[in-house]
């Protein structure tokens, strides 16, 4: 009899376990999926029946907050100049959770329910009141979101600005864009039909551009392939390389020109300094090749290339808001490595990948973290948390990082001119990637920073599928929100 006993008072201990065990899984491992899964209708209406906290540019200016209405929601998400600040506050709708941009990032503490916030739960049930979630404050400034959202009008592309010294994300602008606030009615049909249209085709508005989005960055990928080379101690501004006028890629016969005759050099040789002025093809496919493909790959991978980009969040606060991971082949055959190396072939990038190698130059090396949230404050203003800078990598020294500014200037100076800001110093790289079918297509490129002598914000602007150089397509963009930057 005691041996049945003790055979079934295992069995219940046992199940009370594996009772534990799910519940806690449920409870807390698996929480946030199962709030965010769409088909949790109890989660949606206790999400839509909260105060949700307000989405703040730098200056206070409300980008994101809700109001009170007479129906069973109680509040409607609002979004002012929703297309605007779209890429950063992502959207909140009554049949789609929040899957993207800082509506998902900080969920959690918009809505309340972050552990971080249960005093504040604890005083609103006692004193009966409404529970209101947290604030988001934001490092964007809106003249300059503005400015890079006029400039990029209606072009597909992208623009992000960052604060040199912090990592602070400034602007982050993509375009076509699209207003939030059709996707917050609370008519359910005409959100859903919203959704549908948005989400249609490769090309959808809801896609961010600026960090879910890879192109061949072109030149502007020299910059990468010349601070490689001036790590090695070999190189220096006025090192001769090999240019010409035509370079066969190893082992075929295919012709790699340039796109000006300066780029050629002469005799076939070309400073280091000129071959970034002139955006030389000929010079920096050799250069590649001479490097070798593992020099460059880790040059790449040190200033974020192969991995993905948290730039705001954590699981504990909701979906992370992150950057696709940016691409540069593994072990290339030399001639892969050749076009590589110029930003063309199987080398991919985001626009703010590419922010963040022009904001390492400006800091003498240093790759800081990109965020975009400030401070997070409670209902009462207390300050819940307040975003520290972070340094991902020491990718190269600072005499590199001098040299490297150097060269930059002088593809203002030399080649681009009208890219000029009077009494400021630019340093810039462009680039024209070739895309399409029988490269009909470009996809233009401008990353830089500016002052040259004492950097404030780097830039990096993207116009796809355009016909003109990047020079022309992304270079005055770039330089208008320089311009908007430091007018300030």
């Amino acid at each position: 009899m005691n041996k049945y006993l003790r055979q079934l008072f295992t069995a219940v201990v046992a199940l009370f376990v594996i009772l534990g065990l799910s519940s806690t899984i449920i409870m807390a491992v698996r929480a946030n999926a199962l709030n965010n899964d769409p088909r949790n209708a109890r989660s949606l209406y206790h999400q839509l029946g909260a105060y949700r906290g307000a989405i703040l540019a730098s200056d206070g200016t409300v980008m994101a907050k809700s109001e009170p209405v007479n129906d069973a929601f109680k509040y409607l998400r609002t979004y002012s100049n929703g297309p605007l600040y779209a890429p950063v506050t992502g959207f909140f709708s009554i049949n789609q959770t929040a899957d993207r941009g800082l509506e998902a990032s900080r969920s959690m503490l918009l809505n309340g329910e972050a552990d971080s916030l249960i005093w504040q739960r604890a005083k609103a049930m006692l004193t009966g009141t409404t529970n209101q979630g947290a604030s988001i404050e934001t490092s964007i400034d809106p003249k300059l979101q503005q400015v890079a959202y006029d400039q990029l009008g209606t072009r597909d592309g992208a623009a992000v600005a960052i604060e040199v010294n912090t990592g602070r994300i400034l602007a982050m602008v993509s375009t076509p864009s699209y207003d939030p606030n059709k996707l917050a009615t609370h008519d359910t049909k005409a959100a859903s039909q919203a959704y549908n249209e948005l989400s249609a085709g490769q090309n959808s508005p809801l896609i961010n551009r600026a960090t879910s989005q890879l192109y061949p960055p072109g030149s502007t990928f020299k910059t990468i392939v010349a601070s490689a080379a001036l790590e090695t101690g070999d190189y220096q501004t006025d090192t001769k390389i090999p240019a010409g006028a035509s370079y066969t890629l190893p082992g075929t016969a295919t012709q790699l020109p340039n796109a000006e005759a300066q780029a050629d050099g002469v005799n076939g040789q070309i400073s280091l300094q000129e071959a970034v002025a002139w955006s030389s093809n000929t010079a920096f496919a050799q250069l590649g090749v001479k490097l070798g493909a593992s020099k460059v790959s880790d040059m790449a991978t040190k200033l974020g290339f192969g991995s993905t980009i948290t730039i705001d969040g954590t699981e504990s606060t909701g979906t992370p808001m992150t950057a696709t991971a940016s691409t540069f082949p593994s072990d290339p055959t030399d001639d892969k490595l050749a076009l590589a190396s110029i930003g063309q072939g199987d080398t991919t990038a985001t626009p703010l990948q590419m922010a963040m190698v022009a904001q390492a130059i400006a800091n003498n090396g240093k790759l800081m973290q990109p965020t975009l949230v400030d401070r997070v404050r409670a209902a009462d203003l207390t300050v819940l948390s307040q975003t520290k800078p972070q340094t991902m990598a020491n990718a190269f020294s600072k005499d590199s990082a001098d040299k490297l500014t150097t060269m930059m200037e002088s593809v203002v100076s030399e080649a681009n001119p009208q890219l000029a800001i009077d009494g400021i110093k630019v340093a810039a790289k462009t680039g024209t990637a070739q895309i399409g079918t029988d490269n009909s297509a470009i996809d233009g490129w401008g990353i830089g920073f500016a002052p040259a002598d004492d950097p404030q914000i780097a830039v990096a602007v993207l116009v796809h599928n355009t016909d003109v150089y990047g020079s022309l397509a992304a270079g005055p963009i770039m330089r208008a929100m320089m311009q908007e930057a430091l007018q300030q």
